[in-house]
């Protein structure tokens, strides 16, 4: 290990890091269960002026960009592109204490290390809070690093929720300027690159005892509406091989969303998480469903491939039961390939920092799916336990957090001299 990580390392105060996760944990929506945290609500932006604070006090010059991502700027030895290291504090609703917030917190405790050892990294470092990461009521998500790629359009700032707020109305209310929006987007080549530290979501590094996870891609996310229509009719007097029921069908059609992920053999998972029943009475025939599900993997084509064979399920219990089916595609997150220059240098720095590692594929998709299209980026992960995530008993330890925030110092500092290195070679 190089000296000058040792003494990087020394000065990573984890009870500094818990410190701040915990009291950012105390900003919370009124009527809403712990750790609710709404993007564009009045304690979202009380907790950004924290944060603001905390950056501050890091050492970090601080702006908001038009899209309203909180920014700190650390300035670097040579005229480089970015090195960006973030995430985002919003939350969904009924949340816990880690998503987000942990990448966020560790890359501050970050620039803490930095100023007080008086280290320099080669390129300018930003720390960065994204706008909205979280799906909101508007129908989006990941609203600041949209607004980065240049992928924050009108169509999505037209978007409205159920009182007729515009989501451009409500960023307006979170210190973004609508009108100069387009000034936020970050032009390619621009970030040397961005690394996201982020809790796993899931049970693979608890279970296999590891302390931190490379992330090498983030899966792609296709959700699919199904609509079924058959025929109300009573449920005492209409005989089995008459009924129309566009629930019986939707059952199969579940199932064959469940089969696809069970026979996958770990490379795509699937879930219907949405049903509507009409007229959702126990003496009515059902006569209308309405699902959305969703299907993730790292593989376009088995995408492709999986959804084919769950329609065609669908159709053909439809056509069974005299029930039509038809399918609109509700959203398409195409998967993102992390930079093997990223990774190596975030394995390479983990080890460095004394971190059991593995490599992995983020289920989930997060911020660095967007900023993938216009630099290279890596990921992080931190241990969960039981796997549970967006929920409040969410949980990474003390010590978990100290060694997944020491191992993004770590990667951050070899990825910076390798990088470096690079432009003068």
């Amino acid at each position: 290990m190089s000296d000058s990580i040792v003494d990087l390392l020394s000065g990573f105060d984890g009870g500094r890091l818990w410190a701040d996760l915990e009291q950012l944990a105390t900003f919370q929506d009124a009527d809403a269960p712990p750790f609710t945290r709404r993007a564009f609500g009045p304690v979202y932006e009380q907790a950004r002026s924290w944060l603001r604070e905390r950056m501050e006090e890091a050492g970090l010059a601080t702006r908001r960009d038009a899209a309203g991502s909180l920014i700190g700027h650390r300035p670097g030895t040579r005229d480089l592109p970015l090195l960006v290291v973030g995430s985002h504090i919003d939350t969904v609703h009924g949340a816990g204490r880690f998503d987000g917030a942990l990448g966020v917190l560790a890359a501050v405790e970050i620039a803490r290390v930095l100023g007080s050892s008086g280290h320099r990294l080669s390129h300018p470092l930003e720390v960065v809070d994204f706008t909205g990461e979280e799906p909101n009521r508007f129908g989006s998500s990941c609203v600041g690093s949209r607004a980065w790629a240049g992928r924050l359009d009108a169509r999505l700032l037209a978007l409205t929720d159920e009182r007729g707020e515009s989501l451009a109305q409500a960023v307006g209310r979170a210190g973004a300027d609508i009108e100069r929006v387009s000034e936020s987007v970050r032009d390619v080549g621009s970030l040397a690159a961005y690394v996201e530290l982020h809790i796993e979501q899931g049970p693979v590094l608890e279970t296999d005892e590891f302390d931190v996870g490379v992330v090498n891609g983030i899966v792609g996310i296709r959700r699919i509406g199904a609509r079924l229509s058959g025929q109300p009719s009573h449920a005492g007097t209409t005989p089995i091989p008459r009924r129309r029921d566009a629930l019986a069908a939707a059952s199969e059609l579940v199932l064959a969303v469940e089969h696809e992920a069970r026979q996958a053999e770990g490379e795509l998972i699937g879930t219907v998480g949405r049903a509507l029943v009409e007229p959702n009475a126990p003496n009515v025939v059902p006569g209308f469903v309405e699902l959305a599900f969703e299907v993730r993997s790292l593989d376009e084509a088995r995408l492709d491939l999986a959804i084919q064979r769950i329609e065609t399920a669908g159709k053909e219990a439809g056509a069974a039961r005299g029930v039509d089916v038809v399918f609109d595609v509700l959203s398409e997150l195409p998967g993102v390939a992390t930079d093997p220059r990223v990774v190596s240098a975030l394995e390479d720095g983990a080890i460095e920092a004394g971190s059991r590692t593995t490599t992995m594929p983020s289920w989930g998709g997060h911020d660095a799916s967007q900023i993938a299209h216009i630099a290279p980026v890596g990921m992080l992960f931190a241990p969960s336990r039981d796997g549970l995530s967006h929920h409040r008993d969410e949980w990474t330890t003390p010590e978990q957090c100290a060694n997944a925030g020491r191992a993004l110092l770590a990667g951050l500092v070899v990825l910076d001299e390798r990088l470096a290195a690079d432009t003068t070679a």
